[in-house]
């Protein structure tokens, strides 16, 4: 059984930063990319960033990038993400998830597993 695990999560004040862990186990970590994604209250479930499966090829949602990395240690199956400059409109439950293949992708059908989600609030 595939389990994604994430933690990492909590309140922070704008302009900080936060760092996410998922901790993956039940599948061969290194043969598949990787996803994170976010949900904040009343919206829908929106892509943020991903990684192929050695990371060698990254992807970000412009809402991010510049303040957001991906990364990702195949040797502890777990992949991170760095959020910098945290604005108040990150806040949300932020998912990771599991590709169906090696290669990296943006949209959520690409995806068969997902974690439980992990809080992310940011104040102004």
């Amino acid at each position: 059984q595939v389990q994604l695990l994430e933690s990492g999560g909590g309140s922070v004040q704008a302009g900080g930063s936060l760092t996410l862990s998922c901790a993956a186990s039940g599948r061969t970590f290194s043969s598949y990319g990787m996803g994170w994604f976010r949900q904040a209250p009343g919206k829908e479930r929106e892509f943020v960033a991903t990684s192929s499966w050695n990371g060698g090829w990254e992807n970000y949602a412009d809402s991010v990038k510049g303040r957001f990395s991906i990364s990702r240690d195949n040797s502890k199956n777990t992949v991170y993400r760095r959020m910098n400059m945290l604005k108040p409109e990150d806040t949300a439950v932020y998912y990771c998830a599991s590709a169906r293949g090696l290669d990296a992708a943006n949209d959520d059908s690409e995806y068969d597993y997902w974690g439980q989600g992990t809080q992310v609030t940011v104040s102004s």
